[in-house]
Parts: structure tokens; C-alpha cells; sequence
């Protein structure tokens, strides 16, 4: 399984990955509509693009009352939009908030990974996200974490 990977030191906070991904899906340049979200922290001048982690256990899928989120045969979690009743109990339910809902769809949203296929990655000009093997991930998100720490000033 593939998965996005952040690297936020390399991030220049463009939002280009939030303008790509709502145009992609939507057809509309709008970072609301978008499903990845750049969190900006100005005390430490960093900005960190924010995706669905494809949770292993996610608990968006266990609390949807309707079943319409299942995890897809190339392990990416998705959304049956026909069946979502846009309930938002998986939007409380995610742990780090990379569920959104839209008050026009009346639907729920979340990253697909464009099918295996990410326009984020490939149109990203600082390089910040690449699409990698989940395998070699682990690592990396660790690091990632600390890095953010770092520059937040903050301690563990």
C-alpha cells in the first residue's frame, strides 16, 4: 500500500496542494472544499500540509452508523457518498481532524489519494509531499513529529 508522506521542512506554505485537490475533485479552486488542509504556525514560521493517515484501525469507519466508510482494496479508507448520511460522527471521530464536512454536499470528505494518483504530489513545487510504500513510512512519520516539536519550540 502507498501513502502520502509530509515533509513539512521542505513545505513553503503555497497551498498549491489545496488548490489542486478541490479543482481535482470539485472542479473549484477552494481550499474548503479541499482534502488536504495546510496548517500554518507563524511563531515558527512552519507550514504543514495535513492529510488522512489511512488509519490501520480507523475509527471513522467504526462509528459510521451506515457503513459508508470501508477501506478499498489498495487499503485506502473511502466514502460511499450515496450512502453517507453526513452525520459527522466520523469528523468527531478522527483522531488528528483530516475528516471534513461540507454544509452544501451534506456530505462528509476526506483524502482518496485520487485513486492512486495524488495531483497534491505531483503538482507540489517544494516537494513537500511525495507518495511512498507505507512500509518505509514509520520511520519517517517519527521523525516528522519531531521535527514539528523542534520548531514549535515545545518539548516531549
Amino acid at each position: 500500500m502507498k501513502q502520502l508522506v509530509v515533509k513539512p521542512e521542505k513545505c513553503i506554505g503555497c497551498r498549491t496542494c489545496e488548490l489542486v485537490c478541490s479543482f481535482g475533485h470539485y472542479q473549484k479552486f477552494s481550499p474548503r472544499l479541499s482534502n488536504i488542509t495546510v496548517l500554518e504556525y507563524e511563531a515558527a514560521t512552519l507550514a504543514v500540509p495535513v492529510v488522512c493517515q489511512q488509519c490501520e484501525d480507523a475509527s471513522c469507519m467504526k462509528v459510521c452508523p451506515v457503513h459508508a466508510i470501508s477501506r478499498n482494496e489498495d487499503g485506502i479508507v473511502t466514502i460511499n457518498y450515496d450512502a453517507c448520511i453526513g452525520c459527522r460522527l466520523c469528523t468527531n471521530a478522527c483522531a488528528l481532524g483530516n475528516m471534513s464536512y461540507s454544509p452544501r454536499l451534506r456530505k462528509v470528505f476526506k483524502c482518496d489519494q485520487c485513486g492512486g494518483d495524488p495531483k497534491c504530489v505531483r503538482y507540489c513545487p517544494g516537494g513537500a509531499l511525495t507518495y511512498e510504500d507505507a512500509g518505509r513510512m514509520d520511520p519517517r512519520k517519527k521523525l516528522t513529529a519531531d521535527k514539528i516539536v523542534a520548531a514549535m519550540g515545545m518539548e516531549v
